[in-house]
């Protein structure tokens, strides 16, 4: 499946800046030598060191994420989400699981400027977790269902994994999908850890992926901007399968 949406590929992999503060930050983006074009900031990073991280990454040059994954009561949110618009991030995440009010509070609050991502299922999280939560629907069904609120709350785009990336475009094709959980297909970087639901980059990208996000396997990398340049070329060659 070809993603509707056309990214140049140096775009379309997000560079996920998992470190724990500015001095970490600062060497990281060195030894990143440049090359990404879009970097997220994170809980982490962002609640040690605030706007001091998103200024270090924009004198980059580079785009940003902000993955706060918001979660709270309409209001709550809707205020949060017009404060953070100030940073001028191109993505800012809720989870869907906040409801449809929340949902459309948050795309009303941004008014496209940040572009509001919803979060559906972590990939942390497995069919047996969903059932300690009560849930019944499988995986895939509630990102389709978390897919069809979040549409109708004039969400534009959301996070999903790969193995969800058919159900999700069910529901909608103009819908931008961010795709995170993505291992090396070499073996050089560390393995994705607490991530359950994985791929590789060129999984996601036939499957369907605008983005992927990318963390450990670049920051845990010898060399990240030779691995960032590889995943680079891994998005290219699927693109031009699918």
């Amino acid at each position: 499946m070809t993603a509707p949406h056309k990214i140049p590929a140096r775009e379309r992999v997000i560079v996920a800046l998992d470190v724990p503060d500015l001095a970490s930050l600062d060497a990281f983006l060195g030894r990143l030598e440049g090359q990404p074009a879009f970097y997220k900031i994170g809980l982490e990073l962002f609640v040690a060191e605030g706007e001091r991280a998103v200024e270090l990454v924009k004198k980059r040059g580079g785009r940003l994420f902000l993955d706060l994954k918001l979660h709270d009561i309409p209001e709550t949110v809707a205020r949060t989400v017009t404060a953070a618009a100030r940073i001028d991030a191109d993505f800012l995440t809720v989870h869907t699981s906040g409801g449809y009010e929340m949902l459309r509070r948050a795309a009303e609050a941004a008014a496209g400027r940040p572009k509001i991502l919803g979060v559906t299922v972590l990939t942390s999280l497995l069919e047996e977790d969903l059932r300690a939560e009560g849930i019944e629907l499988s995986v895939a069904e509630t990102v389709r269902a978390r897919a069809r609120v979040a549409a109708r709350a004039g969400i534009p785009g959301l996070v999903c994994s790969s193995h969800e990336i058919d159900a999700a475009r069910e529901v909608s094709r103009d819908l931008l999908l961010i795709v995170p959980g993505i291992r090396p297909s070499s073996g050089e970087a560390a393995t994705n850890g607490d991530q359950k639901r994985v791929s590789t980059a060129a999984q996601a990208i036939t499957h369907g992926a605008d983005h992927i996000v990318v963390g450990r396997p670049i920051r845990d990398a010898a060399d990240p901007a030779r691995a960032f340049a590889a995943l680079v070329a891994e998005v290219e060659a699927a693109t031009a399968r699918a």
